[in-house]
């Protein structure tokens, strides 16, 4: 299994959209290490579902249903009982190195299971 992380601006698809709907398509993806990190997602792997926009921050998981080339179908899992700010993935160490600081234009990004985890403890989220 791999982990991910996957941007979207809130006032185009939102967490709580993917949550009534049940599973979306991922699409739309022109950054090319975006779309190859799209192209390496697989059926059963875990992204963190990041707001940008005033929001900034991590308030979901999902996980990929589907994965065919740059065809990618996600459902929820659930959202984090609390929000994770960009600003608090900065000062943390453990955090600092995650794609939406480090780049963050970059709408779809690799995690390494010990970023998942610090994460999921910051927001007082199991998976």
């Amino acid at each position: 299994m791999a982990y991910w992380i996957i941007k979207s601006e809130p006032t185009e698809y939102t967490f709580s959209q993917l949550v009534e709907e049940k599973r979306t398509a991922w699409t739309g993806i022109k950054n090319p290490v975006a779309r190859k990190n799209l192209t390496s997602m697989k059926p059963g792997d875990v992204a963190l579902f990041y707001h940008t926009g005033k929001d900034k921050a991590v308030v979901g998981i999902a996980k990929v249903l589907r994965a065919e080339g740059e065809d990618v179908e996600l459902g929820p899992v659930k959202a984090l009982a609390e929000p994770v700010t960009l600003a608090t993935l900065k000062e943390k160490a453990a955090t600092k190195n995650i794609s939406v600081v480090r780049m963050g234009r970059l709408s779809v990004g690799a995690l390494t299971e010990k970023e998942l985890q610090a994460v999921l403890k910051l927001s007082n989220t199991t998976l």
